[in-house]
């Protein structure tokens, strides 16, 4: 009820509702959102990929649209018509039904699968999901990770406290930001924080014997602290992103087998509810060496003046701009092959969210862009629900898999599928050319460090019979990052 109806009639509450087509429409949006998302929070099995996709949907794509229809008042300074409001929320519409589609294709073939013969042969996504830790590689990964602090950390200026100040004061030293352009840029920032973050998840999670290796296990235990250290200093919610601490956070939290289970899932699902409503629009405090007064302001008022919750108006913006420009096909091309620099392809495609704020004639250029106005800008309402119906189906796909394989440790499934979850949520606000490089390298090193289950190698006593594994205790000093 709360979702469906005390949200939405809080936000609806405030005085100067403007009723509109869009404002209706918009209502329907809410509750689908809702009650999807109620439906992933009562389910029997967690599913982390849904619960990520529908807790943007249901916040930046639901209730923030509702309350910027609902007084006509926006983040940013571009106004459309009725005609594109009403556009913007069919499109997201189309974008939602397209996923709950392709969710609901992949849940009848699981189902289907499970009701047939035991000795089916694994898909390519069950495959790919049972690769299991390699220790060695993955000691090989925390000797890089340090290697890289080491290198890298004493020589920028303000060492070590230039990671606890902010991260505009980050980028002044030179740490974020550099004439090499911003991919090189982004690939120095990040090629410090994914292995870390991978390392630390790796070692709490690699499968250990009790009477197992026990060089393996000395030297994990002699890493982990230095891990521990390394993640507070580089995965710390002052100098990096919100979202990306959240998804370190989140992952460590679901490493955990008995936050695994349903009962516990939807404590810290409701928990991540409240947060992301109540303290995520304050969290960017730390943001700007000159910070701001600290007030407290509603919900509503939240949503239509926070540059966080732009989601919708940049869905506005984008189909005034479609109207205007047209359709661009080959900008698919921009994310796919983002690494190919401005100097051998001087027509590659531009980030979507500086592009609509040319458009709309802002000065500050840092906007988001969808993945429902960015598929909506390849080619119209088709590839809205193309990339949506593969989307919602390639996401209950991962969460059915994780499911199946939850009583193996070590697994790609127990690691990759909680990172991305969440992660998902910077995937879906976009734009995609802004993230795609820290994307691929966050999906990319699991897969360094984990090898085929059929090959993988088995850490088990010499003298006696092989007992069950589970995961690497956590420490009970050290901090999370």
């Amino acid at each position: 009820m709360a979702l469906l109806a005390l949200l939405p009639g809080l936000i609806l509450q405030t005085g100067g509702l403007r009723p509109s087509p869009a404002l209706a429409l918009q209502g329907v949006v809410v509750a689908h959102t809702g009650v999807a998302l109620i439906r992933v929070l009562t389910a029997t099995t967690v599913r982390l990929v849904a619960l990520g996709f529908w807790v943007f949907a249901y916040i930046w794509l639901g209730l923030a649209p509702l309350a910027q229809l609902a007084t006509d008042t926006y983040p940013w300074a571009y106004r459309t018509g009725e005609g594109t409001a009403l556009m913007a929320v069919a499109v997201v519409e189309l974008g939602l039904l397209a996923h709950s589609a392709g969710a609901a294709v992949a849940a009848r073939r699981e189902r289907t699968r499970a009701a047939g013969p035991a000795s089916l042969a694994l898909g390519p996504v069950e495959r790919f999901l049972s690769r299991r830790l390699a220790p060695w590689r993955l000691l090989s990964l925390c000797g890089l990770a340090l290697a890289l602090a080491v290198l890298l950390i004493p020589g920028q200026p303000g060492g070590v406290g230039a990671y606890f100040t902010s991260r505009q004061a980050l980028r002044e030293a030179g740490a974020m930001d550099s004439s090499d352009g911003a991919f090189l840029s982004s690939l120095r920032n990040w090629s410090l924080s994914v292995p870390a973050f991978w390392a630390l998840l790796g070692l709490l999670c690699v499968p250990c014997a009790p009477a197992g290796d026990r060089l393996l296990r000395g030297i994990r235990r002699l890493l982990l602290p230095l891990l521990l250290a390394l993640n507070v200093v580089v995965n710390n919610p002052v100098s990096k992103p919100r979202f990306w601490v959240g998804t370190v956070l989140l992952t460590l939290l679901f490493s955990v087998p008995r936050l695994s289970r349903p009962r516990a899932f939807r404590v810290i699902a409701a928990t991540l509810m409240a947060t992301v409503l109540l303290v995520f629009p304050y969290s960017d405090y730390f943001r700007y060496s000159d910070r701001e007064q600290f007030t407290v302001v509603s919900l509503s008022a939240q949503f239509t003046a926070n540059g966080d919750y732009d989601a919708f108006q940049q869905v506005q913006t984008g189909v005034d701009y479609a109207r205007d420009r047209g359709f661009a096909p080959q900008n698919v091309l921009g994310p796919v092959l983002f690494p190919v620099p401005r100097s051998v392809w001087p027509d590659k495609p531009g980030d979507t969210g500086i592009t609509l704020a040319q458009y709309a004639g802002y000065d500050f250029l840092n906007l988001s862009a969808p993945l429902w106005i960015e598929s909506y800008l390849w080619a119209g309402p088709p590839a809205v629900a193309a990339v949506f119906f593969l989307l919602g189906a390639a996401g209950r796909r991962m969460d059915d898999v994780r499911h199946r394989l939850r009583g193996r440790t070590g697994t790609l499934a127990a690691l990759l599928v909680p990172a991305f979850a969440f992660y998902q949520i910077v995937f879906l606000r976009g734009s995609l050319l802004g993230i795609v490089g820290p994307l691929t390298l966050l999906l990319a090193v699991p897969l360094l460090i984990t090898t085929s289950a059929a090959r993988a190698p088995r850490i088990v006593p010499s003298a006696l019979p092989t007992a069950p594994t589970r995961p690497a205790p956590i420490p009970t000093t050290g901090g999370h990052p």
